[in-house]
Formats: structure tokens, C-alpha cells, sequence
């Protein structure tokens, strides 16, 4: 099996997972990292032995890897992106894509002309519950899909980086940050892209101009219904997907486990966690490589989530429902 020089761009918490997944696989060899932030840099790469830098271009230039994981912030994705492309990196770029749409089509196009293969890390695909959960969805057993309803807490305004609490610099608050996740499980479980949008959100942030609340009413092109409630303020945390299905139910929380209906009553499923995600996610980023078979994570799949975040905030900003029309070229319409 061949071996393959890999290199990450960020050393903070998300990068740090990559690399130690990374690390932990024969098809890779973690070679350097790179972060502005020197000791944060020096502190990661001494654990596994590697060269640390403060300088992504250099640290492209002189590994010369086959591979790059971008784990920066947003607004830094179009940039180390289109450098690394143009390197002849293969990428894993983590999400969200990019600031906004045109930004995603920017980076496709880079991809594209440098002939290197683009993957998005929407690591919910590999999450063992939620393979399930898609593979629940498919067979029928449940009847027909009705509606999914995703209602997520999580306290937001802790102590990151104050670039988190910028939209000019992360692309916006929640329904940026975890919206992602959310909209990418939508639209991945039902095989169908978010076609229709109505948004409200809250700004009373305590920190930055983002916002830390919103209610979203989604509607794929396959006519399934969709709401997602996201709250960043203090509170209990929670991180429920329900399916309604003609004949059942399913509720879904990612990172804990999945429960179907039997008798009224919701009974968990067992789940084989043997696979680590991420590692997961390398193998499908190396199968693409080596076969050509485009992963569902690819850049233009990432596009598709960005442009629902842009048609959300749009919707909020209007007061009106918004139509996506779902090709290359997306936008966003009353």
C-alpha cells in the first residue's frame, strides 16, 4: 500500500484530531505542521516527532506533501486552499467551506484546474449512528419520511479566539458554525438538496456580531419538510434529530446514539464503533485519489451547504422564504 505525506494547516483542537487520526494509519505519514501561532505549532508537532512552522506557504513548499488538511479559520479556507492546489496538494478542508458560495466556487475551480481532488470534512457522514440512521431512512421499514426536526443547545460563547465571533472572518454565528452540520445531515440522509429556506435569527450575542439563535424552515426537492432550532446562549445542551416516518419514529443524537420506535417507545439501536471517523473519512479521501470515484463530500457538495447558510441569513435579512435553485450556480430567489 502506498504511503502518503500529509501535512496540517492549524493546530488548534480540530487540526489536533486530524493529525493524531492521521497518525494512527498506515497510508499516511504526518510530516509537519504549521500554525501562527508558534508554540501552538511546536507544541502539537513535538508529540508526533514532526517539523513545526508559522508559515503554511513554506511548510507547502519545502514538505512538498501529497496531501493537506486545511484547519483554519473560514476566512482563511479560500486562500490556503487555492495555494495548496496550486501545489498539487490533494485537500481535506474542513467546514465550513468557505465565508460564502462564491468563495466554495472559487476553491472548486482551483481544484478543478490543478487536477487535485477536493474533500469537504462533513465528518458526520462516518459517524457509525448516522450511517445507521441514513440506512434506516432508506430501507422503508419505517414508512415514508414525513419530517426531520433538529433542535441543538450548545453554550457558544465561551472563551475562542475572538475571530469566532466575527462573520467577516468565521461567515457568521451557529447556523454557520453547527448549521453546517445540521443542513449537511438534511440533505445527506434524504439524498435530497434544501430547495426552500425561512429563517429568523437572533443577534444578542455576547460577543462580536453574530448571531446566537435561529429558527430554520427548510424544504428539500424531494418535498420532505425540515426545522432546525439552534441556541448558543446559556442553557441545557441537547442535540436531537427526529424523524417522523409514516409507521415510526427515529431520533438521532449524534455522538450518543440512536433510538427507534417500538411500541411507542423508543428503543436503542446497537451501533459498531469499531472505526474511528475520521480515519473514516482519510480512507474516502484516498480511495478518491487512487480510483477516481468522487467522494459525497466533494467540494461542490460543500458549495451546497454554504449556499443554504447564505439563503438563511438572506431569508432573515428579507423576512421572506427564499428558493434555491439547485445547479452548479446556485443562488437564491423569493
Amino acid at each position: 500500500m502506498k504511503t502518503y505525506r500529509i501535512v496540517v494547516l492549524g493546530a488548534g483542537r480540530i487540526g489536533s484530531v486530524h493529525l493524531r487520526e492521521a497518525n494512527a494509519m498506515n497510508a499516511l505519514q504526518p510530516v509537519a505542521v504549521a500554525d501562527s501561532l508558534e508554540g501552538r505549532a511546536k507544541e502539537l508537532a513535538s508529540q508526533y516527532g514532526l517539523t513545526a512552522y508559522t508559515d503554511y506557504k513554506e511548510m507547502i513548499d519545502r514538505e512538498r506533501p501529497d496531501i493537506a488538511v486545511i484547519a483554519l479559520p473560514p476566512y482563511l479556507h479560500k486562500e490556503s486552499a487555492i495555494y495548496c492546489a496550486s501545489k498539487g496538494c490533494h485537500l481535506l478542508l474542513e467546514k465550513p467551506m468557505a465565508l460564502n458560495a462564491e468563495e466554495c466556487e472559487e476553491i472548486i475551480a482551483a481544484a478543478k484546474h490543478n487536477q487535485v481532488r477536493l474533500m469537504i470534512a462533513h465528518t458526520m457522514h462516518y459517524m457509525a449512528e448516522n450511517q445507521l440512521a441514513k440506512q434506516w431512512v432508506e430501507s422503508g421499514e419505517l414508512g415514508e419520511l414525513v419530517m426531520i426536526n433538529n433542535v441543538r443547545h450548545a453554550f457558544y460563547f465561551n472563551d475562542r479566539l475572538d475571530w469566532f465571533f466575527r462573520k467577516d472572518t468565521s461567515g457568521g454565528g451557529i447556523l454557520m458554525n453547527l448549521g453546517c452540520h445540521s443542513i449537511d445531515q438534511i440533505q445527506w440522509m434524504t439524498n435530497s438538496r434544501v430547495t426552500k429556506v425561512k429563517a429568523k435569527i437572533d443577534q444578542r450575542s455576547y460577543r462580536g456580531d453574530i448571531e446566537g439563535a435561529g429558527v430554520v424552515l427548510l424544504e428539500t426537492a424531494s418535498g420532505i419538510p425540515a426545522t432546525i432550532i439552534q441556541n448558543g446562549y446559556t442553557g441545557v445542551p441537547r442535540n436531537d434529530m427526529e424523524f417522523v416516518f409514516t409507521k415510526g419514529s427515529m431520533m438521532l443524537r449524534t455522538g450518543e446514539g440512536l433510538w427507534i420506535s417500538e411500541n411507542r417507545v423508543f428503543q436503542e439501536v446497537e451501533l459498531d464503533r469499531t472505526l474511528d471517523p475520521y480515519q473514516l473519512q482519510f480512507l474516502d479521501l484516498i480511495r478518491w485519489m487512487e480510483t477516481g470515484e468522487a467522494s459525497a463530500c466533494s467540494g461542490e457538495y460543500g458549495k451546497s451547504v454554504i449556499t443554504v447558510v447564505d439563503a438563511i441569513y438572506k431569508s432573515h435579512e428579507m423576512g421572506k422564504e427564499l428558493t434555491i435553485i439547485p445547479a452548479k450556480g446556485a443562488s437564491c430567489h423569493e
